[in-house]
């Protein structure tokens, strides 16, 4: 069973404010930032990728988690202290690392999961930025050019003498990662860089924006928070995840809200209000990106993007047909384990990533009730999704029932 207690801790990345010493327009979270870096990443690997170069995304997932862990351990020390530590006082900047992996051992009984942490924060305390391995300069390109992006979207409100040592500084730094397509196209303004700006439309999002809620989460940080649980929770099955299926689960996860940042989030009260309903919403939400986000993708990864949002609450893979054309196709979890779990067939557990979906959702819901901020969308949403998963059935070998009433119960 996935661990409630390590979920929640994660979920307080919602919690932890980003530039608190300077004038904010909206909220800007700790979570939001990692799924902007992760969507960055995944963008800028991509070129890389179609450069001919490889590109580690089992360490890329791995790392935006682990790194989301250490932040939430160490969110009173803001990162420029942390990086003064780590260059003038290595050996203290190693024992906080320790600190933290200390803080977690309790957190995870998933050993293996424990060491890859382990071996995350000892390659962090001794790694010299000049042996970054591609990998490694993709993820601390994205991380430091969504930094960027955040400084310039409440740059209008802040005079130019708080910010503008900050501005160049991390214009600086992204010049060391200029040799990537990616990031030179990210800079230039390009289209990656209006595919960003339209994926940054979900930050502004709040779910359940008809109630008032603690912590308010933005569409954008919960598709992170989707992407992490559902990493964790094909973890906690017996299943040993193919590499692309690992990839795909995540991914799919993180972009699985992509078509509301140019349809907004409809609620599901209101996508079930008629029958028709939902099929009408999804077609319509589907002729929209295709017109309004397609035309910002690159060629090599449009298709990738488009399979993950396609269908994505369904366990399937991608078939090659007679034409040498590849169409999606639904399985079950058995038939994903026994005869798919190969890179060939882009294998998805759809169902996890739905799983994930309405368990961050019960979380939200559930984490304001016991805050003490409560309204009846808040008690009824949370009951519906019991009411989901009221019997023992297994979804793709997790026990959901078991796993709601642990959270509800904590």
């Amino acid at each position: 069973m996935i661990e409630k207690q390590l979920i929640l801790k994660i979920f307080e990345g919602f919690s932890i404010q980003r530039w608190n010493d300077l004038v904010r327009p909206f909220e800007i979270v700790e979570m939001d930032k990692a799924a902007e870096k992760m969507a960055c990443a995944y963008i800028i690997g991509k070129y890389e990728e179609s450069e001919g170069n490889e590109i580690d995304w089992e360490q890329m997932i791995y790392s935006s988690l682990f790194d989301l862990l250490k932040k939430i351990m160490l969110c009173d020390i803001k990162s420029p202290v942390q990086q003064m530590i780590r260059e003038k006082y290595p050996l203290e900047y190693k024992k906080l690392n320790e600190w933290v992996y200390s803080k977690y051992e309790s957190y995870l009984s998933d050993s293996e999961l424990l060491e890859k942490f382990s071996n995350f924060l000892e390659k962090d305390s001794e790694l010299n930025t000049n042996e970054f391995s591609l990998t490694e300069r993709v993820l601390e390109a994205a991380h430091k050019f969504s930094s960027l992006r955040e400084l310039e979207m409440i740059s209008p409100v802040n005079e130019k003498e708080r910010i503008q040592e900050i501005h160049d500084e991390l214009s600086e730094n992204l010049k060391k990662y200029s040799d990537l397509k990616g990031v030179r196209m990210l800079l230039n303004r390009e289209k990656p860089f209006e595919f960003i700006m339209k994926l940054e439309q979900l930050r502004f999002q709040t779910r359940w924006n008809q109630t008032p809620r603690i912590p308010e989460t933005s569409v954008l940080g919960h598709c992170f928070f989707v992407a992490v649980v559902t990493l964790l929770l094909i973890r906690s099955t017996e299943v040993i995840p193919c590499k692309k299926r690992l990839f795909n689960d995540f991914f799919s996860a993180l972009f699985h809200d992509l078509p509301e940042s140019v349809t907004r989030d409809i609620i599901s009260p209101v996508k079930q209000a008629t029958n028709e309903l939902p099929g009408i919403v999804k077609q319509i939400e589907d002729e929209i990106v295709h017109a309004e986000l397609v035309p910002l993708m690159d060629s090599s990864y449009v298709q990738e993007i488009l399979y993950f949002t396609n269908d994505e609450f369904q366990n399937r893979i991608l078939v090659t047909e007679l034409d040498g054309s590849k169409t999606s196709q639904s399985v079950s979890w058995e038939e994903l384990n026994e005869n798919y779990n190969s890179d060939i067939y882009s294998p998805v557990d759809g169902k996890l990533v739905r799983l994930a979906d309405h368990l961050s959702a019960f979380i939200e819901a559930d984490s304001s009730i016991k805050y003490g901020i409560t309204s009846k969308q808040l008690t009824s949403g949370r009951d519906n999704i019991l009411k989901c998963y009221s019997s023992y059935n297994k979804i793709n070998g997790i026990d959901a029932a078991g796993l709601f009433w642990s959270i509800m119960e904590n």
